[in-house]
């Protein structure tokens, strides 16, 4: 795909309490299904922080990281697996060690409504594939 073929994502107004809450509750609902502790964290279109939830038993360092893939989803405009990805795939992709705020984790999700950034959904708290899982069912409620 050429440069002008390629879709750019828009931010859009930033998702409200109401929303982020759907999105919290929803994630929620399938980390406890499967009996994992987690933190989620919900971010607006400018990556500020709307929503942080800490289930009983969640590790203190899923903290941090929950709303370190959401800021990473809402500043680069893509999920965090991609930067998880282009690291494992190493080569000239080392180079996003050096781009501050690049959270490479799988996990970090973004919410989108009519094809515009709103927000940005992030779980950390079990592995990466088991914090993404969490994280798409909340992406989902919105």
């Amino acid at each position: 795909m050429s440069p002008a073929q390629q879709t750019f994502i828009s931010y859009g107004p930033p998702v409200s309490l109401d929303i982020a809450r759907r999105v919290t509750a929803a994630a929620e609902a399938e980390a406890r299904a499967n009996g994992w502790p987690m933190v989620i964290a919900v971010m607006d279109s400018a990556a500020n922080l709307v929503v942080l939830h800490k289930m009983d038993h969640a590790q203190t360092g899923s903290v941090e990281i929950a709303q370190a893939k959401a800021r990473s989803t809402v500043r680069f405009k893509r999920p965090t697996h991609v930067f998880e990805e282009a690291l494992a795939a190493g080569g000239l992709n080392l180079r996003l060690l050096a781009t501050e705020g690049a959270c490479p984790l799988e996990g970090g999700l973004p919410l989108m409504h009519q094809g515009c950034l709103v927000g940005a959904i992030g779980v950390s708290g079990m592995q990466s594939t088991q914090d993404a899982q969490v994280a798409a069912v909340g992406a989902e409620a919105l």
